[in-house]
């Protein structure tokens, strides 16, 4: 019997709109609840497109759509407190589905669309990008212990986010981002499990998956983002959003593995020290 979904709740349910692949089309998985959505639909098929797209750099991404492991929900609005229950919610069914999703191919994801909103600038968009992950650690943190293996510090160099005990790399998307491979119609956080690429080290297929991969961002930007960094070599904090972000930023995130959420405990609520802008890197 599949565990009991600690984010379930009648209005989770109700909201929930997610989609798989059947078919090479996209498919709606979840309740109809209040009939068609024809701009969910839009960005399901628009992602599919997205990373199908002979250009698209990530070739992982491309095997997770082609094996039909994928799964999308799609939400109001990013870093709503609203969307938080019905992320979580869809985000938990995921990630206790990765055996199932994996069992033809190498890759599965997770991927978050959010409806609005669509004008932010990259700071704006990092901004609530971090304001999201806080508010799905803020519910899982009574609940799930940090995934075993990384780091719960965003500035250690083993950081990777945790969500109800799996450990996700988040890539950011969104139309205004300085690399073309991250520019899609709207918000979007893409959450790939981190063990799927511990796999490929272990196996010795990594480091050509990520050579592959910097290759074709390469011929499609002109160059490599100046952020990225093998696991353990730097945070991989500092890549999520897709900035390029200075040596002296912190992630604006507040890790509590086990305690109250802060909006239940004060003391647990994230100073605004951590909230530090850098200076816009010199291009």
């Amino acid at each position: 019997m599949a565990d009991a979904n600690p984010f379930d709740s009648p209005e989770a349910r109700r909201r929930s709109l997610v989609f798989g692949l059947k078919d090479g089309r996209p498919e709606r998985l979840d309740g109809p609840g209040g009939g068609p959505d024809l701009t969910a639909s839009a960005i399901a098929g628009a992602f599919q497109a997205f990373v199908l797209d002979p250009q698209f750099s990530c070739i992982a991404a491309r095997s997770a759509v082609n094996h039909e492991a994928i799964r999308l929900g799609c939400y109001d609005r990013l870093a709503d407190p609203g969307s938080a229950p019905v992320l979580a919610y869809d985000l938990y069914r995921f990630s206790r589905e990765l055996g199932e999703l994996t069992a033809e191919g190498d890759f599965a994801t997770f991927v978050a669309a959010f409806r609005s909103p669509t004008g932010l600038d990259e700071r704006d968009f990092e901004r609530l990008l971090w304001a999201q992950l806080q508010l799905l650690h803020d519910r899982d943190a009574p609940i799930h212990d940090w995934a075993p293996g990384v780091s719960d510090d965003p500035d250690d160099p083993h950081f990777s986010f945790s969500f109800a005990g799996t450990a996700f790399f988040i890539v950011g998307l969104h139309p205004n981002s300085s690399r073309m491979a991250r520019r899609f119609p709207w918000p979007t956080l893409v959450f790939n499990p981190h063990g799927q690429f511990e796999r490929l080290r272990q196996s010795g297929r990594f480091e050509k998956l990520r050579d592959v991969v910097r290759h074709r961002d390469e011929q499609l930007q002109g160059d490599i983002n100046p952020v990225l960094a093998d696991h353990g070599a730097d945070t991989e904090a500092r890549q999520y959003s897709g900035r390029n972000v200075g040596a002296e930023w912190h992630a604006p995130f507040l890790p509590h593995p086990g305690d109250l959420s802060p909006a239940d405990d004060p003391a647990l609520r994230c100073p605004s020290s951590r909230r530090r802008d850098d200076p816009e890197p010199p291009r």
